[in-house]
């Protein structure tokens, strides 16, 4: 059975990552810098390990380490691969509304870039971080005294390594027994391909009333007075002149609206009342029984906080009642006795306790997240993996429920006797889709659609319209809707595909949208004609060559690229016109391909590249191409032509990059991770000084073990030298019909095509090469030396072509741009 695990940061009591606990999870570690905080965590006994349990100043390295020897711990013992949560709840006195004291909360506003820097370093597949509504918008210094919004900090430094999404929510509608608005910031690690955010947020639920919640509880008069069946339920002490006041405030009201002066909160000064100041208007305030509980705070102890007063009784609300506002289950334990010990202690026991621990139990509380909402977070991620499809598990249904017969599928579909969520219905739709190869749709993966939908632009009108116009079976739309849940969304679909569409209108009548209204289109997208004009043209087009001669003929009659033959380049051109904003996945070769050299000059005379994901092969598990995403607006007006924002799957990194360095006009192609280094040895370097050739004519049937002329192939380059290799060494008798000929004995160097790792020998004389690799041939006044070749498999040049092959593993090939990299050193 799987063990799941978690570590929890600043946890105070861990009175909301009991959540975790009452859903099976292991505690590996838990940070609180209270050790009376961290001795309750021990009576829940919260840690497999008492290591577990480490207090002090998280930000300290030493305690930093105990972490990482907890989570070795249980990798060793407990045989886990990987921590599965790191929850993180950091100290928000000085972000809080609440906080009428504050000072320079900076420093304690940045113990937020620990929990990053742990997230980091642990890589969990999953973070939580809550705190208060302003927490994005808080000011946090990192440790180089670089000022940011905490937003941003997380967004730049977790983003590329995980889909974020952050929330400002109240907890009241998602099943807490009180309100209380915070911000919700979750992360799902971007290889959890089929989950995203969106499946783990808790889910919206009506709200309970005080009466409701608390309505059970037996009624308290006696100031002292403990309840005999809970040690718990008590009515705590205050100064009895208060009494007056609080008998005399209604329900809803405060006692500063009494009408009797006397009756109003005040002090005596020389025989006289003065009133006391009211700075909020929730001070003395007795709550209403059929209302939800107002946010519970930590100083829930005295009549003068926020709402404290019970809607019947004369009193501030006792722990048990505040327990429950804050669900937090009766199994959770304040002390090591169990809770028919307290019960059945003697009264002066049970007073010494109380006068002991009430100010910590009930700080604790106020601190706290509801337990239910972290229980409703666990049990969200527990049940989306355990939902998951593997290939396999599909390609069994397909075959057990005859799904292969599209009759049978559209049955399957419409009853879905499995009760199978629609991510997984969408795939079993794609697999078994017969036109999938003719039409190139693949299914595209959850992580990736969220991380697409996540980047587009917020819209401040009420209404949006949105085209997808190679939809599937409409994985984009419920991201869509989620993305612009608080807008009306007029969305249009296409697809030249009838069975997609077909298919599509069946899985959307089990979805629910009320912001969503739909038209379907069954047409080729090309073709499309409308006087509609788009908000957001979005989708995964599809890729491949054209090869009726007719169509291609008819697409490029419509085209500023008249060279290429791929399809989606002339997707790029026709959302183009039909969008202002254009998000679109595409082959990775559009940034440094000859044939979209028309396609990227129309995107920078014509468009605002605004941002760029590069998914490298992650994008499609299982096809073997790398693809990107990019987002332009066609509105020039709006240009901002000097930042491009890349996000890369491959180095996990989000930047900001100058549009002059990826538009590099010295090299005619796209790079997109340009950096100093890269910016360094440019300069260093004399650049577009070769030609190159390929002979593809060349195959295996032509040649010979033995021969005439020996065949170079790519394994058979070195650094500076020809390898020999038995078994492999190809020969033939005669080149005169194979052009590549022509360059026997020519004054040239061979370079290995498909290579991540450069290196280049001269072409010695009798011998050729076939299309494995590429013949470069220099300017007539550049005369290579062996040192020229050298520096062609050096560290330097390689990580140079790396990055200008825009760390590429697919589009390697040496064509008349990349072979523009191939440099020597200047002088």
């Amino acid at each position: 059975m799987r063990t799941w695990t978690y570590i929890s940061l600043f946890s105070s009591a861990g009175v909301g990552c009991y959540g975790f606990k009452e859903q099976g999870f292991e505690c590996i570690a838990t940070s609180e810098l209270l050790e009376k905080r961290l001795d309750i965590q021990r009576f829940n006994q919260k840690c497999k390990y008492e290591t577990g349990y480490i207090g002090g100043d998280i930000s300290l390295p030493k305690n930093q380490a105990k972490i990482f020897e907890e989570i070795q711990r249980w990798k060793n013992n407990d045989k886990i691969k990987e921590v599965d949560v790191i929850i993180a709840t950091p100290p928000c006195q000085g972000m809080s509304v609440a906080n009428h004291k504050k000072k320079d909360e900076i420093g304690r506003n940045s113990l937020i870039l620990e929990s990053i820097s742990l997230v980091q370093k642990v890589l969990p597949r999953y973070f939580v971080f809550e705190n208060v509504r302003a927490f994005l918008n808080t000011e946090c210094v990192d440790v180089n005294g670089k000022k940011d919004s905490i937003g941003n900090k997380i967004k730049n430094e977790l983003g590329a390594s995980y889909n974020i999404e952050a929330r400002i929510i109240n907890f009241k509608d998602y099943g807490a027994n009180s309100s209380r608005t915070r911000t919700l910031v979750i992360g799902v690690r971007k290889d959890l391909l089929d989950i995203t955010p969106y499946d783990i947020f808790p889910k919206q639920t009506s709200e309970k009333t005080l009466r409701k919640v608390i309505g059970k509880f037996p009624s308290l008069t006696e100031m002292g007075e403990i309840s005999s069946e809970d040690i718990y339920h008590f009515f705590r002490n205050y100064d009895k002149r208060m009494l007056p006041w609080v008998i005399h405030t209604l329900e809803g009201h405060s006692a500063f609206d009494n009408i009797c002066v006397q009756y109003r909160p005040h002090s005596i000064k020389s025989g006289k009342i003065v009133l006391n100041t009211n700075k909020n208007g929730d001070k003395y305030r007795r709550c209403e029984w059929d209302k939800v509980m107002p946010c519970v705070h930590t100083r829930n102890d005295i009549l003068a906080s926020q709402s404290t007063i019970h809607p019947r009784d004369n009193r501030v609300f006792s722990i048990r009642e505040l327990m429950a506002l804050m669900n937090i289950p009766d199994t959770f334990k304040w002390t090591s006795a169990s809770f028919k010990e307290q019960n059945a202690w003697p009264l002066k026991r049970k007073q010494e306790f109380l006068r002991k621990e009430e100010m910590n139990i009930r700080q604790s509380i106020g601190e706290a997240v509801p337990t239910c909402i972290f229980s409703q977070i666990a049990r969200n991620i527990c049940q989306v993996e355990e939902k998951i499809l593997d290939s396999k598990q599909i390609e069994e249904i397909i075959k057990k429920h005859k799904l292969a017969n599209r009759d049978i599928l559209k049955d399957f579909v419409k009853d879905n006797p499995l009760h199978l969520p629609e991510d997984s219905l969408s795939k079993i739709i794609e697999v078994v889709n017969i036109n999938r190869d003719k039409t190139a749709a693949f299914y595209t993966p959850k992580s990736i659609i969220f991380d697409i939908v996540n980047s587009l632009p917020t819209f401040e009108s009420k209404s949006i319209k949105i085209l997808e116009p190679s939809v599937g079976v409409g994985n984009f739309i419920p991201f869509l809707c989620e993305k612009y849940r608080d807008k009306r969304i007029d969305l249009d679909v296409i697809d030249i595909d009838e069975s997609s569409i077909e298919f599509l209108k069946l899985l959307m009548l089990k979805r629910s949208f009320p912001n969503l209204s739909i038209r379907y289109f069954n047409i080729d997208f090309l073709d499309y004609q409308t006087d509609e004009y788009y908000d957001i043209v979005i989708g995964n087009p599809p890729f491949g060559k054209i090869t009726d001669k007719k169509l291609l003929y008819h697409y490029r009659g419509q085209a500023y690229n008249q060279k290429t033959a791929n399809i989606f380049a002339f997707f790029i051109e026709k959302s183009k016109e039909l969008g202002k904003w254009v998000s679109l996945i595409m082959p990775k070769s559009v940034l440094t391909a000859p044939e979209f050299d028309a396609t990227r000059s129309y995107l920078q005379q014509q468009t605002d590249v605004h941002s760029i994901i590069d998914f490298g092969e992650r994008g499609f598990p299982g096809v073997k191409i790398e693809t990107i995403m990019l987002l332009f607006s066609s509105v020039l007006s709006h240009r901002n032509s000097k930042s491009i924002q890349v996000s890369s799957y491959i180095t996990r990194e989000i930047y900001l990059q100058d549009s002059k360095d990826v538009f590099d006009e010295q090299l005619g192609f796209w790079v997109i991770y340009t950096n100093s280094v890269f910016r360094k040895i440019k300069k260093s370097l004399c650049l577009n000084i070769f030609s190159f050739y390929r002979d593809r004519s060349i195959t295996k049937k032509h040649t010979k073990s033995r021969g005439k002329i020996r065949v170079l192939k790519s394994r058979n380059i070195g650094n500076n030298c020809i390898v020999d290799i038995p078994g492999y060494d190809a020969y033939l008798d005669d080149m005169a019909s194979f052009p590549v000929g022509k360059l026997m004995d020519t004054y040239s160097i061979l370079v290995p095509n498909l290579s991540y790792n450069p290196r280049a020998c001269f072409l010695p004389k009798g011998m050729i090469a076939d299309g494995s690799v590429a013949i470069l041939h220099p300017q007539r006044s550049i005369k290579l030396t062996e040192k020229d070749l050298n520096f062609f498999a050096s560290d330097e040049f390689r990580e140079f072509y790396k990055i200008g092959r825009n760390f590429g593993t697919r589009t390697l090939n040496i064509d008349r741009n990349s072979v523009k990299l191939w440099g020597i050193k200047r002088g």
